[in-house]
């Protein structure tokens, strides 16, 4: 028993059978009073561990739990039923992420004629160079869109809320023909917006903690693609 239980631990027999017991003994269970399981787990292989408080204890842990319940309930408008009010809730919550992950990516389809019209001339291929202020989910999307046409390079620098990142998409037959790299490029212009990154040849991303090293990236970015 270790440190745990000290040097005397008490024994119980019943019947033929002696056991060695590490708990608290009371000379009834009248004395115990509430008993409340709090937690019950598995702690190895076949042995399973049941937690519980009693007494005052238990008193107070069912005290702090009504409480907690009494709290949901008030900003709920003390609904009759709070687990149900609470689902309702989730379910609202849902839905309204979905809508809103809905209009984030129709922003982001939005942006894509726009972006289309700024492309360059640029060694043989289409650049589309541009900073953006989009979520990174949709920024991902936007660049595989543009890039899906072919001889298509894409150099988004986004800034949201002070944080930046840095994506770059290269068209299959960018890649096959010139064997550009849209891993290796990141890599290297990330060092402009203090950060790092990396990625796959035709998609790469990086994100950094310097939002004005966008405009360094948006000049230099043709050096890694010559």
């Amino acid at each position: 028993f270790g440190e745990k239980y000290g040097d005397t631990v008490r024994a119980i027999k019943f019947g033929s059978s002696v056991e060695l017991c590490g708990g608290i003994h009371v000379p009834a269970t009248g004395s115990i009073g509430l008993f409340k399981f709090i937690s019950e787990g598995a702690v190895a292989a076949g042995v399973r561990r049941v937690e519980a408080v009693t007494g005052k204890g238990a008193l107070d842990y069912v005290n702090a739990e009504l409480a907690k319940l009494r709290a949901a309930a008030e900003v709920l408008k003390h609904p009759q039923d709070l687990a149900s009010a609470l689902q309702q809730l989730k379910e609202k919550e849902t839905a309204a992420q979905k809508e809103i992950d809905a209009l984030r990516k129709e922003k982001a389809m939005g942006a894509v004629k726009e972006l289309e019209n700024s492309a360059v001339a640029f060694n043989d291929a289409k650049a589309i160079v541009a900073r953006t202020s989009l979520d990174s989910g949709s920024v991902k999307d936007l660049v595989f869109k543009l890039k899906s046409t072919p001889s298509t390079l894409v150099i988004l620098g986004n800034v949201v809320e002070g944080k930046v990142t840095l994506s770059i998409g290269v068209s299959d037959d960018l890649i096959a023909s010139k064997g550009w790299h849209a891993g290796n490029a990141v890599r290297t212009l990330a060092k402009h917006i203090n950060g790092g990154g990396g990625g796959q040849p035709g998609f790469a991303t990086a994100g950094g903690k310097n939002p004005e090293g966008i405009d360094k990236v948006l000049v230099e970015w043709k050096n890694e693609f010559s």
